[in-house]
């Protein structure tokens, strides 16, 4: 089993409970209370990763950041989009310096205004 194996587990499962009853599911209760719930908790989950980070506690580190990462998977999905996307987008960027990569999307920014 690899990594990626966990994330399209995760993935399929995201994708099945978008039809499923709010009450029965976390997830689908999530999908059902719509796009600004779904930030919200994002944006929660961003924060904590963030106060983990400054008490510098790595085990609470992992643990938010996979809650983030569960949580924008869900966001992504509400979208209908998912791992793959992810990870086809994070395989394009691989290899490419961060400066780079900012400086196109920076320029692409400026020539459609």
């Amino acid at each position: 089993m690899t990594d990626t194996d966990v994330l399209h587990r995760l993935s399929n499962t995201l994708a099945e409970r978008r039809g499923a009853d709010p009450k029965s599911s976390y997830v689908a209760s999530l999908y059902a209370k719509g796009t600004d719930t779904i930030c919200k908790k994002v944006a929660e989950e961003a924060a904590e990763t963030i106060m983990a980070a400054k008490e510098n506690d790595a085990a609470k580190i992992v643990w938010e950041v996979a809650d983030l990462w569960f949580h924008s998977l869900v966001l992504a999905h509400h979208f209908g989009l998912s791992a793959d996307d992810i990870l086809a987008e994070l395989r394009r960027r691989e290899g490419v310096s961060g400066i780079e990569e900012k400086n196109a999307r920076t320029h692409g920014q400026e020539q459609a205004h």
